[in-house]
């Protein structure tokens, strides 16, 4: 007999749940209505997968108010979920991205606790998890995104058992010492474990996470796994990726190298041209970028009349009074410098708030002579591999952050740690010196990395051992014995009140 309060299972065998969908839904000027692929790494990652899959994607469509009807995009059937504009405050602007989203990046900046955020996170969580069991056929396999969903898989686990969860960590996941510091931390860490299968960014994200099961919710852990109940979650690395060869073939279009020949002649055709592209975030280092390329210019260690800095920051949130304040203080900078250094028909800094189409960037990365990725925290940076795939003929110069994921996989970049400023500094000019042999020796390393592990195959990474720790979590039976060396001294964690 039927569970009356459990969903009928739907027709999707695989089912992508992430807070976003993957479209922009743009007003054209006859008043039609059109959708256009979104920005962002989560899409970019993702989409070239879902199109090869019969699947559905479930998201919210970015405007307050009454979700659009299911329908079909890009060869991607999609399902949107309704938020209030008080949801949108609260969900999204609040315990979203001014308290996870800090606490998550080392506190940066520091994060807000609010009881009635916590509330509308769990309440907009559960009205995700329904939609998803709705679309969801008998044991299809359902793969939740990223940090405004952590309570998803558990919600899931609760409707429909019969499912495959999958959940992907696309930031970074804290040490414990910060992680205690939510209010609800043993909620999070018990929705988590309604997945299969956690994937983090970087092995020391795992291992956080796995500390935080022992430490805020009392559980014994072994390797990589832990046991919740009588089910064994795995928590592992699977680093993310782009669609590599998309990239490669889209730098090698003629009007693409066309479009980056015109943008360094608009720059005067400088010597050094360097490139930031970041969404305008505070973990992005923009401004220890900023600070560091000024002083190169004040100390004439980087001549003013053959440099050009071009820096891309698209909106992000703007909403949020910490990112109004950054936007103030970027555009600040940027015009101290050109200010201090400008001349008439020349300004060394090219400030940029805007989103461009992949064809745009293609032909900046290829514009580029050094890529600078400055970040202070990044679960992984997208951008950094974005250039690399681009850069065919196997110049140029990637800066790279030792705070960002990429780091683990791009060994051919000129490491950085983007709060020294002075060794800042002195990479940028090795970077900018390097001869082209040892630009390509580099390159040549790193674009072996992002052909061999592209998005494809992260998908097919994670879905592997998804469906291996699914099949697992089917066998199993109570949960095991053997004692765990791990657990030693982690003593359990009262839950918060």
């Amino acid at each position: 007999m039927s569970d009356p309060d459990r969903p009928e299972p739907g027709e999707y065998d695989v089912v992508v749940v992430s807070n976003r969908l993957p479209v922009d839904r743009v007003e054209e000027p006859d008043g039609s209505v059109s959708w256009r692929s979104s920005p962002g790494g989560l899409v970019a990652a993702l989409e070239p997968f879902m199109r090869r899959t019969d699947g559905a994607w479930v998201g919210w469509s970015g405007a307050p108010g009454d979700a659009p009807e299911p329908f079909d995009e890009h060869d991607m059937h999609l399902v949107g979920v309704p938020l209030s504009e008080g949801e949108v405050a609260e969900y999204y602007e609040g315990f979203s991205n001014a308290t996870l989203w800090p606490l998550y990046h080392d506190v940066i900046a520091p994060p807000v606790f609010h009881r009635r955020w916590w509330d509308v996170y769990v309440q907009v969580n559960r009205r995700f998890a329904e939609a998803a069991a709705r679309q969801a056929s008998q044991g299809a396999t359902v793969w939740v995104h990223d940090y405004q969903l952590q309570l998803v898989p558990g919600m899931l686990r609760e409707i429909r058992p019969d499912l495959r969860i999958g959940f992907f960590d696309h930031i970074p996941f804290p040490g414990y010492e910060i992680f205690a510091q939510l209010p609800w931390r043993r909620q999070v860490v018990e929705g988590l474990l309604g997945a299969d299968l956690l994937g983090f960014q970087r092995g020391a994200d795992a291992a956080n996470f796995l500390r935080a099961c022992r430490r805020a919710a009392g559980l014994r852990t072994s390797g990589s796994t832990v046991r919740a109940g009588d089910r064994t979650v795995t928590a592992r690395a699977f680093p993310i990726s782009i669609d590599t060869p998309g990239f490669g073939d889209l730098a090698r279009r003629d009007d693409v190298q066309a479009r980056a020949k015109e943008i360094r002649e608009a720059l005067g055709d400088p010597r050094h041209l360097l490139l930031g592209v970041d969404r305008l975030d505070y973990t992005k280092g923009i401004l220890h970028r900023l600070k560091a390329f000024g002083e190169l210019l004040d100390d004439g260690r980087l001549d003013v009349h053959d440099t050009v800095l071009v820096q891309v920051a698209s909106p992000s949130r703007e909403r949020v009074e910490q990112y109004q304040a950054l936007r103030d203080e970027v555009e600040a900078t940027v015009g101290r410098i050109n200010g201090d250094h400008g001349e008439l028909g020349h300004q060394p800094v090219h400030y940029l708030h805007h989103s461009y189409p992949k064809e745009e960037m293609a032909a900046l990365y290829l514009a580029a002579d050094v890529m600078l990725v400055t970040s202070l925290r990044d679960g992984m940076n997208l951008v950094a591999k974005e250039f690399v795939a681009c850069r065919h003929d196997e110049t140029g110069a990637l800066v790279l952050s030792e705070f960002t994921g990429a780091a683990d996989e791009l060994g051919g970049a000129f490491l950085i740690n983007p709060h020294d400023i002075q060794g800042v500094k002195d990479t940028i000019v090795r970077a900018v010196e390097s001869g082209e042999r040892e630009q390509r020796r580099r390159m040549r390393t790193m674009r072996k990395r992002v052909r061999e592990h592209d998005v494809s195959r992260w998908a097919s990474d994670f879905l592997g051992a998804l469906d291996a720790a699914g099949g697992a979590r089917d066998d199993a039976g109570a949960p095991g014995e053997g004692g765990d060396a791990a657990t030693a001294g982690d003593g359990a964690a009262a839950a918060p009140a």
